[in-house]
């Protein structure tokens, strides 16, 4: 499974986005067809002293669903907003939240492709990114977390002027994106989001097209062994975000492939994913997401 992105940046999603209403209307329970059989590595996160479960985000032309996990007593949290896989808001995905959760915060992760199709009912990773991914624009992506983002704002515990973002994959580049699109966000950790490719009418600019632009603090975590996303794309990212001024930074992890804290996977390095968890922990507080 590693290096699936590069699939990415050789495929021509239409131009012209057309809306045919929600495929998905609620979150598919387990993980994506995908990458079954998980490995015997994977960590699960139980939900005791959480308040975790779907919830429906309202957005510009209906609504999408969301996996929520908050503590289930105190508040107001801080709020992370948690960008999916490729593989949609899984059950990977929605362990991440409630480890979230566990340490103190709010996390959302928003269902993005929920117009486009269901990456859980896929086992063809080309068949994911060709008839969904590729079809889905940026400027939805940041439309629908602006909207997830005013929806935790109106939740009784939740603080969304401690506001952080974090993406893994696909994901990973939406963080980029998204920290630019709104600065209102405290501090971003970017786990492995590919920095280059080529621009199309639905993903006109690619992170390093755009990080000019960046005005948050975002903390890339990297693998300098990883298939698709080129060591030469993270050093010409490093160099950018210095130029911004905002304080950025960059880490590789030099024997890390592409997913390495995807730990019901082959991919997963346990010593690159502990160690950048905590950085991403350290970066939130430091940034003020506490």
């Amino acid at each position: 499974m590693e290096g699936f992105d590069a699939h990415i940046k050789v495929l021509t999603p239409p131009t012209r986005f057309s809306r045919r209403g929600f495929v998905m209307t609620s979150l598919t329970t387990g993980f994506a067809l995908a990458v079954q059989p998980v490995s015997a590595q994977t960590i699960t996160t139980d939900a005791n002293g959480l308040t975790a479960g779907e919830v429906k985000i309202p957005v510009s032309d209906g609504e999408i669903p969301a996996y929520r996990a908050m503590p289930q007593a105190g508040g107001p949290f801080a709020t992370i907003i948690v960008i999916q896989e490729i593989f949609g808001v899984h059950e990977h995905i929605r362990d991440i939240c409630r480890r979230l959760a566990k340490v103190g915060y709010c996390a959302v992760a928003p269902a993005l492709y929920a117009r486009q199709g269901d990456p859980s009912k896929l086992s063809d990773i080309s068949e994911i990114i060709k008839t969904i991914v590729a079809k889905v624009p940026d400027a939805q992506v940041a439309s629908d977390i602006d909207a997830t983002v005013a929806w935790a704002g109106k939740q009784e515990r939740t603080d969304t002027q401690r506001l952080g973002v974090t993406g893994f994959c696909w994901g990973g580049r939406q963080t980029w994106l998204y920290a630019i699109h709104d600065p209102r966000v405290k501090a971003a950790v970017a786990w492995y989001g590919p920095l280059d490719g080529t621009p199309d009418p639905l993903h006109p600019k690619t992170v390093l097209d755009a990080a000019p632009a960046l005005k948050v603090p975002v903390l890339g975590l990297y693998g300098g062994a990883d298939q698709s996303i080129p060591v030469s794309d993270v050093e010409k990212m490093r160099t950018a975000i210095k130029a911004t001024g905002t304080g950025s930074e960059i880490v590789i992890y030099p024997e890390a492939p592409h997913g390495f804290n995807a730990d019901y996977r082959p991919s997963y390095r346990p010593e690159a994913a502990k160690d950048g968890w905590k950085r991403m922990l350290a970066w939130f507080k430091e940034h003020g997401v506490a």
